[in-house]
């Protein structure tokens, strides 16, 4: 097997759960194959590098391998190698997210209901300003 449709591949990497979920994501553009917007029928083979959404991040991999078979998670692991860039700007990115949560203080507790008319009546005047 030389190639194999984009959405069966990344079901089978294990990327998506399903195939649908796979097919929605490439429709919706969320997905790339060697830099430009894929379809769902496209056929893919090593050496392409796909980016693929993965929850906060979006994973740049290489195809290593080739499957339409959905298997365990360390043999559909084995099937791409995500590239250094990738792996970087996601830490990167986890970092600076991991130091925003620090930054914010969540408020002790509950607005009461001075505090509520005075966050309505900053909306109202943020609303009409804009």
């Amino acid at each position: 097997m030389d190639n194999v449709r984009l959405d069966k591949w990344l079901w089978a990497a294990r990327f998506f759960k399903t195939r649908a979920l796979a097919k929605k994501a490439i429709d919706g553009g969320k997905v790339e194959v060697d830099g430009t917007r894929a379809k769902t029928s496209k056929a893919v083979s090593t050496g392409m590098i796909v980016r693929v959404p993965q929850g906060w991040d979006t994973l740049e991999v290489e195809i290593l391998d080739i499957s339409e078979k959905r298997r365990g998670a360390p043999e559909a692991q084995a099937l791409y190698r995500e590239t250094e860039q990738s792996r970087q700007r996601r830490e990167r990115e986890s970092e600076s997210r991991r130091q925003a949560r620090e930054v914010f203080q969540h408020p002790l507790k509950r607005p009461d209901k001075r505090a509520r008319r005075d966050i309505k009546r900053f909306q109202r005047e943020q609303g009409g300003e804009s």
